[in-house]
């Protein structure tokens, strides 16, 4: 106001954009300040009762999970899904990109969609803005029903934040897929070289499918004001598997992260081994303090980053400057370098595993619409175990005396990441 007063316009442009970035930026979720101290473990009655109560989520049983590693998998898989589909689809991603991936993707449900099965697509509208006009008219000619999650209008500002980075797909309520992976053609083959990323997708037949079509069906009827119903969409669920899982659902606008608390939880019980896979992990300081209280009670704590194939400039810079606190507390930092490494998981005393779609970040637990889906089993979780430690043989371990050596110019960038951090 002085500087309007004053006729120094830049000067009050730039204050008002930096006001704006500010208000934009922070979160409107904080993580736990208290109560992350329990005396019981993993593997403890209390964990499971108290991890539904604090996620509102209680495990489902009945279920087969599948896990699929890398685009050679979860591609072919999912594209047999969406051809065998008899009653209907719906679809709720971040990214759908142009490419040879997605025409495959859309004549496979424009296919689906002119024999008749209902198709329901939701994008979000920053994500998958680059689409094409070529997957769009393929869609629309097949009789798939598109809509875009909250587009970027004037009215809504104070949204533009807020975006689905769900990936769901849903075959006629029974079958689901989620985990890291979008539509792209970077996700195709197995992570052999840079162009071909390294992620995980879960196949999911049973009661944890339902969730994820809640999740989309809640976010459906708030951009096209359709309620979907009927059994097209919720079929009578029957067991097919022996799993009982947990699908979480976390969105902002319910003032808490249901995955975040999750994640916390998760870590404040364990007693063995702790390993975490995330592309973009910038924990905040609770999360480092359970990290590092963890570490000082004995738990073998490993986390794997992306590494120089990072998509994202502003969280690899953040993650770098974080690594010190964790190095000096005894916590493995490993990078993977070999490709760009996007999938989440966690696997807890291998016997408590999660893989979806949250990065260990404010952005994921403040500002995005998301799911987890949760294992309390021995073998499930040591199989995800065992693969974590397969990629670990291609990290390069992050060491103290490396991080100290760091230049001007990265501790610059990383100052600057960390004014951005909620953007990360």
């Amino acid at each position: 106001m002085v500087a309007l007063v004053d006729d120094r316009w830049a000067l009050a442009a730039g204050t008002g954009a930096w006001a704006a970035i500010a208000f934009l930026a922070v979160p409107g979720e904080r993580p736990p300040q208290f109560g992350l101290d329990h005396e019981f473990a993993i593997e403890d009655p209390e964990f499971l009762t108290t991890m539904a109560g604090a996620t509102g989520v209680a495990p489902v049983p009945g279920n087969r999970i599948d896990i699929l590693q890398n685009g050679d998998q979860f591609y072919p898989a999912m594209l047999t899904a969406i051809r065998a589909a008899e009653h209907s689809v719906t679809i709720e991603a971040y990214i759908y990109w142009a490419g040879e991936v997605g025409l495959e993707f859309a004549e496979a449900l424009s296919a689906t969609a002119a024999r008749g099965v209902c198709v329901k697509i939701l994008l979000d509208s920053v994500g998958s803005a680059s689409i094409g006009e070529e997957i769009l008219k393929r869609l629309e000619r097949g009789g798939c029903q598109l809509a875009w999650y909250n587009p970027l209008r004037w009215y809504s500002i104070g949204r533009f934040n807020h975006r689905t980075h769900r990936k769901s797909l849903i075959i006629d309520g029974r079958i689901g897929f989620t985990g890291g992976a979008g539509i792209a053609d970077h996700w195709r083959g197995n992570a052999q070289d840079a162009n071909h990323w390294r992620d995980t997708q879960l196949r999911i037949e049973g009661p944890a499918v339902q969730p994820l079509q809640t999740g989309f069906a809640h976010n459906w009827l708030q951009t096209t004001g359709e309620l979907i119903s009927g059994d097209l969409f919720y079929p009578p669920i029957q067991a097919a598997g022996s799993l009982a899982a947990q699908t979480i659902m976390s969105a902002p606008e319910v003032g808490a992260s249901t995955v975040r608390t999750m994640y916390y939880l998760s870590i404040v019980c364990a007693r063995r081994t702790i390993y975490i896979a995330n592309p973009y992990f910038v924990p905040d300081e609770v999360a480092v303090a359970a990290l590092l209280e963890a570490r000082r009670r004995g738990v073998d704590v490993r986390i794997m980053m992306a590494g120089v194939h990072n998509d994202t400039w502003l969280a690899r810079r953040n993650s770098l400057r974080l690594c010190g606190q964790l190095l000096r507390g005894g916590i493995t930092l490993l990078e993977y370098n070999r490709t760009m490494l996007h999938q989440k998981t966690m696997v807890v005393d291998g016997v408590w595993a999660t893989i979806g779609t949250t990065n260990f970040d404010n952005r994921s637990f403040s500002h995005n619409d998301e799911n987890n889906v949760c294992v309390f089993d021995a073998v499930w979780a040591g199989a995800l175990a065992r693969t974590f430690l397969d990629d670990e043989r291609t990290c390069d371990p992050v060491t103290l005396e490396q991080w100290q050596r760091r230049g001007l110019v990265e501790r610059a960038g990383e100052a600057l990441a960390w004014f951005l951090e909620d953007q990360a």
